[in-house]
Order: structure tokens, then C-alpha cells, then sequence
């Protein structure tokens, strides 16, 4: 398994900026997807944004115009840039490799720290 170390996060006020990283241990942004999930204490982890390996991307409609995924191969790197953040974005945010299939999305390995956003004024 790959180890992934999420950072980034913080407290921000509604309307402020945040950009989150997630340091792989190895250089796997070219055979991977990779995606940002996150999770309220008490709820389910739910996927944020993701990206593929060949660039392509996907939001849940909760982040669409507002949130960034994006990867930096050289630095093993995939981050998430926040704006326009709301209230209700507060969670830990986690990163994870993905499977993809015409069917699934499917998460490889196990789930790191995390990093807490808190948005409140």
C-alpha cells in the first residue's frame, strides 16, 4: 500500500480560500486516479472531487465551481484548492488512490490522518 499524508487544512471563514495537499509515498500519479473525500463526525465519508490519471476530472455537486483537484507528479503531490468556502464544507478531508471501472470507484488503500477544515466565522 501507498501512504498518504494529508495537509493543509484549517479554520477560515465563509467566503475564505484553503489548499489542501496529499503527499504520496511513491510516484503513482501516472497509474492511478486520485480523489478527495470527507467526513462529519457521525456521517459517511463522501467523495469530494477526483481526478485521473490522464486529467480528468469529477465533482460532487457540493464542490462543482468551487473546489480544485489537481496533481503535481514531480512532487507526488494532489491537492485540492477550496474557495468560496461555506459552513458546511467543515470535515476531515482524506485522499486515497482510486479504481475506476464503468461501474465503480473503488478506494486502494488504507485512509490516512486526515486534515480538518473548519469553516466559521
Amino acid at each position: 500500500q501507498v501512504q498518504l499524508v494529508e495537509s493543509g487544512g484549517g479554520l477560515v471563514q465563509p467566503g475564505g480560500s484553503l489548499r489542501l495537499s496529499c503527499v504520496t509515498s511513491g510516484s503513482i500519479f501516472r497509474f492511478n486516479a486520485m480523489g478527495w473525500y470527507r467526513q462529519v463526525p457521525g456521517k459517511e465519508r463522501e467523495s469530494v472531487a477526483r481526478i485521473t490519471s490522464s486529467g480528468a476530472t469529477n465533482y460532487a455537486d457540493s464542490a462543482k465551481g468551487r473546489f480544485t483537484i489537481s496533481v503535481d507528479n514531480a512532487k507526488n503531490t494532489v491537492y485540492l484548492q477550496m474557495n468560496s468556502l461555506k459552513p458546511e464544507d467543515t470535515a476531515v478531508y482524506y485522499c486515497n488512490r482510486l479504481r475506476i471501472t464503468t461501474t465503480s470507484v473503488e478506494t486502494l488503500d488504507a485512509w490516512g490522518q486526515g486534515t480538518l477544515v473548519t469553516v466559521s466565522s
